[in-house]
């Protein structure tokens, strides 16, 4: 009888300790991508010394209100990589965002600011299917034919956008787009820390994003991309 306790008891201690590695390789996988992409993200002021000499600078899509205004978050974002742009640290915006119904259109509202701040139609190629990072960042390399870009967004989401770029193999740097602290964002941390594994796990298979379509060069025409 001892003895067979003794077996039990073993194979409830392995079961445990695989219960804890299976809950720890998500916690793992989290700090994976948070490191390999940290030495990736430059201050606004440094980003012209880094010699990757950008095609583009991506512009990550957030909510827009029932006024097609951007939200405090997605405001910051544009109004940093309108910075850049006028700093002439790259010539050209990719807006990439949710615009899959017609009553939501995170695009046309990032359009719209940028053309109220006087950037030039020709200088703004948008991405009406970014309708996830991973979406978005495979998007800016297959559709608009990007390799080398900036990466604006809040730097909670930097990390995850950063990794996805570098496994695709394209030189991409972030600027945090962080101005101040913003309602809602430990759930958003709690939502980050489950997309990292997601993405990271599409980076081993890499499934088309929901959309592709033709080719339009973020070198031609970006009335191309327009609706």
């Amino acid at each position: 009888m001892y003895h067979y306790v003794m077996r039990i008891m073993k194979k409830i201690k392995r079961f445990i300790a695989f219960l804890i590695v299976l809950l720890l390789i998500p916690v793992f996988i989290n700090y994976y991508v948070i490191l390999e992409s940290k030495p990736l993200i430059a201050e606004p002021a440094k980003v012209d010394i880094l010699n990757i000499d950008p095609q583009c600078i991506l512009v990550l899509g957030a909510g827009v209100t029932g006024y097609l205004k951007p939200s405090p978050m997605l405001k910051d974002r544009l109004d940093t990589a309108i910075l850049l742009y006028e700093e002439g640290i790259a010539s050209k915006l990719l807006l990439s965002g949710d615009h899959g119904k017609p009553y939501y259109d995170e695009v046309n509202t990032m359009l719209n600011y940028c053309l109220e701040r006087d950037i030039p139609k020709e200088d703004i190629f948008l991405d009406h299917a970014g309708f996830s990072t991973y979406d978005s960042v495979v998007r800016a390399k297959k559709i608009f034919q990007v390799e080398r870009m900036i990466i604006v967004t809040q730097r909670y989401h930097l990390y995850r956008a950063l990794f996805i770029s570098q496994k695709l193999g394209m030189q991409a740097i972030g600027v945090s787009s962080t101005l101040k602290e913003y309602k809602g964002q430990w759930a958003r941390e709690k939502r980050e820390f489950l997309a990292r594994n997601k993405d990271f796990y599409q980076t081993l298979t890499w499934p088309d994003p929901r959309y592709l379509g033709d080719i339009i060069p973020i070198t031609g025409d970006s009335l191309l991309s327009y609706d």
